[in-house]
């Protein structure tokens, strides 16, 4: 009766064992946000040297000094985000290990932060990294078909990074714009971390990301928030049809004197 679960797992044993085989440059790429380990390569290991910038150390010790300097570790996560948005978009393990050092904890308690949050990229995204939500309502609302026009129009798979190192594509869980799906983010790296920004962009159609892309391409910034120009933020198309004036206010404040 055991016999079924037991091909299972040396099947599995036997994925694992491919996964291995690979080279090592080959395997981080590909499997780096997938899986929670990491494997040397000559662009991201413990010997490569990484340090803050003049600047962004400044911008540590601004982070730090809002935390008790016996809870530093609670620090982590704005300072893998520094790191991150200085390192191009993404964390190599000596820039996790640098965070390490200055919070003074082991090094595998920021790896496991970093691998815990998808924000956290641990493999090379592009300057303009593109990040479908995926989530149901977005999904419902046609959030596959934005994903496979992005990756038409730029000829890459998801997690891919164009040949001039301009754009990538990934997916992100829910981004909070329901009311407004589907929806993309562009987390924007052009400027390192002085310029960094991370906008919305929403109500999008296959043709408008497409559109959006080519603006960042020539320098442009397109318009945030939602594209439909029927709408206001996140009101309905076509204007309000009820709540048209100002709320009427309560007779007075105290409840038991009205």
């Amino acid at each position: 009766m055991f016999a079924p679960a037991a091909r299972l797992a040396s099947k599995r044993l036997l994925e694992i064992r491919q996964i291995f085989r690979q080279s090592p440059s080959q395997t981080s790429r590909s499997f780096s946000t997938a899986l929670n380990y990491h494997i040397d390569s000559p662009d991201n290991n413990p010997n490569t040297p990484w340090d803050f910038s003049d600047t962004n150390k400044e911008k540590v010790k601004d982070i730090l000094s809002h935390y008790p300097s016996n809870y530093k570790q609670s620090a982590v996560i704005p300072l893998l985000d520094l790191a991150q948005q200085q390192h191009g978009g993404w964390l190599t393990v000596s820039a996790m290990n640098a965070v390490a050092k200055i919070i003074e904890v082991a090094p595998i308690r920021v790896f496991e932060v970093a691998t815990f949050y998808s924000m956290f990229n641990r493999a090379k995204v592009g300057t303009y990294h593109l990040l479908v939500c995926g989530t149901t309502p977005c999904m419902i609302r046609g959030s596959r078909e934005i994903e496979d026009a992005l990756l038409k129009h730029l000829g890459v798979k998801r997690g891919e990074v164009t040949k001039d190192g301009m754009f990538s594509v990934g997916e992100m869980e829910c981004m909070g714009s329901c009311v407004n799906a589907p929806m993309i983010t562009v987390a924007d790296y052009s400027k390192g971390s002085e310029g960094y920004t991370y906008n919305y962009y929403e109500d999008v159609t296959p043709k408008r990301v497409v559109e959006i892309v080519e603006m960042l391409r020539r320098g442009e910034i397109p318009k945030v928030g939602t594209q439909n120009p029927q709408r206001i933020m996140s009101g309905p198309e076509g204007g309000n049809t009820t709540l048209l004036g100002e709320p009427k206010p309560p007779p007075c404040r105290d409840l038991d004197a009205c």
